[in-house]
């Protein structure tokens, strides 16, 4: 109870500071920094040479890709079938196909399993959740918006990223036996930081401004994301055998709230940028609720 109190802490703090503190210019990208090439890449090596792998570990990273595949086969059905402009139909697929499955998913699956939860969701959040958005999703932002996919660039953005370097030095680490415990003292604490630092950020960069006749399209939308995205992935684990913690941090993970980077690339892309900064703003709102709901049906 009090792992999810911090987190609750955190993303309100960061919610008043924003509207009321005025906090100095450029604050959001240097936390960002941070977390991406300090705290996530610690937590990264801490924890990976620590992981037993075994062959259910496929679960998360195929419950990523059937979330965003989903998404894609969902919006561009209903997009024709409604009318949807290109633009509304992209910005959809990439919000609702990508999960906040490093910033919002790994305090709230450490908070609800623990270290051995958190483990899981690391594996799902860097072979699944982010090579979707450095290929997959510049692939749809592109397509949609109507330009050439970056070849290039979307190799260079996976092999660069600092928290995919970790997750390689990681794995070799734990074949070669794991850290001495002087190197866990270090990187335990820098990892530490993520989560408080990750929910102020979420909560800086929280907006909620439906515009005229979005209301609609937000609920489709979340609907997915949030309920039949982490069905379908539930329903796959059943029939295939996958069971105990991996099952539940899977499907948790597809069910996390929009991902904030889904919503840039969105921004970057002109792919109606205002429909899908609500949609994760309110897909933030909700999954407070749906995934301590969720943890709870699995569970059950």
């Amino acid at each position: 109870m009090s792992a999810l109190l911090l987190l609750f802490t955190c993303l309100l703090l960061g919610i008043a500071v924003a509207r009321w503190a005025k906090p100095p210019t450029g604050i959001v990208p240097g936390i960002n920094w941070w977390v991406i090439n300090v705290a996530l890449p610690s937590l990264v090596l801490g924890l990976i040479p620590k992981i037993h792998f075994d062959p259910q570990l496929w679960f998360p990273v195929a419950a990523m890709a059937i979330t965003f595949g989903g998404s894609w086969l969902v919006f561009a059905t209903l997009g024709a079938w409604l009318g949807w402009s290109r633009q509304r139909v992209g910005g959809l697929i990439l919000v609702c196909g990508l999960g906040n499955t490093s910033f919002m998913g790994y305090p709230m699956m450490q908070a609800l399993h623990g270290k051995e939860g958190l483990a899981v969701a690391v594996v799902a959040d860097q072979l699944g959740c982010f090579p979707l958005l450095a290929s997959a999703g510049v692939l749809v932002a592109s397509l949609y918006a109507g330009r050439r996919p970056p070849i290039g660039l979307i190799a260079k953005r996976i092999l660069s990223f600092p928290p995919f370097i970790a997750l390689v030095v990681g794995v070799l680490v734990g074949l070669c036996g794991g850290w001495p415990p002087m190197v866990d003292d270090v990187l335990a604490p820098l990892g530490a930081t993520l989560t408080p630092l990750a929910l102020f950020s979420v909560g800086l960069q929280f907006k909620l401004h439906p515009g005229e006749g979005q209301i609609k399209v937000v609920g489709l939308g979340l609907a997915w994301k949030l309920a039949l995205a982490p069905l379908v992935c539930w329903l796959l684990g059943i029939a295939t055998g996958v069971h105990g913690l991996t099952l539940t941090v899977g499907v948790l993970q597809a069910a996390m709230a929009p991902m904030i980077s889904a919503a840039i690339l969105a921004d970057e892309y002109e792919l109606e940028p205002t429909l899908a900064n609500t949609v994760l703003g309110a897909g933030i709102v909700l999954s407070l609720v749906t995934i301590p709901l969720g943890n709870w049906l699995l569970s059950a």
